[in-house]
């Protein structure tokens, strides 16, 4: 698999509406349900009036359009990490997918992922 690394720092944080966050960001993710509404985005675009914060992220993205049709692009790339004792935090798009570690995880993460086969730019 081709991965391409995030050069940001992230930030995964709960907000209690969507007016709190910059819809003219550059790079977010956002999540509604009925429980909550999660936002991802670069640490410099963090709400500050967020309810729940958690900064300290780094990430990379899946290169290319994943077809609906792939089975176990997540469940591989989590796999490698969680055998190095590395958690993540999942984001997924139409296109593609994201896989967030901690910063202190970052480079540790890299190495696994390269040493399993994955290209990383």
């Amino acid at each position: 698999m081709e991965l391409q690394k995030i050069t940001h720092k992230l930030s995964v944080c709960k907000v209690r509406t969507l007016s709190e966050i910059d819809l003219a960001a550059d790079f977010f993710f956002v999540g509604k349900t009925d429980e909550e509404i999660s936002l991802v985005c670069k640490t410099q675009d963090a709400p500050p009036g967020a309810s729940a914060r958690e900064d300290g992220w780094r990430g990379f993205r899946v290169r290319g359009v994943l077809d609906f049709s792939l089975i176990g692009v997540l469940s591989k790339l989590s796999g490698v990490l969680a055998a190095q004792g590395i958690g993540l935090f999942a984001v997924s798009t139409y296109n593609t997918d994201y896989i967030l570690v901690k910063e202190e995880n970052y480079e540790k993460a890299l190495s696994v992922l390269i040493s399993e086969g994955n290209t990383v730019v």
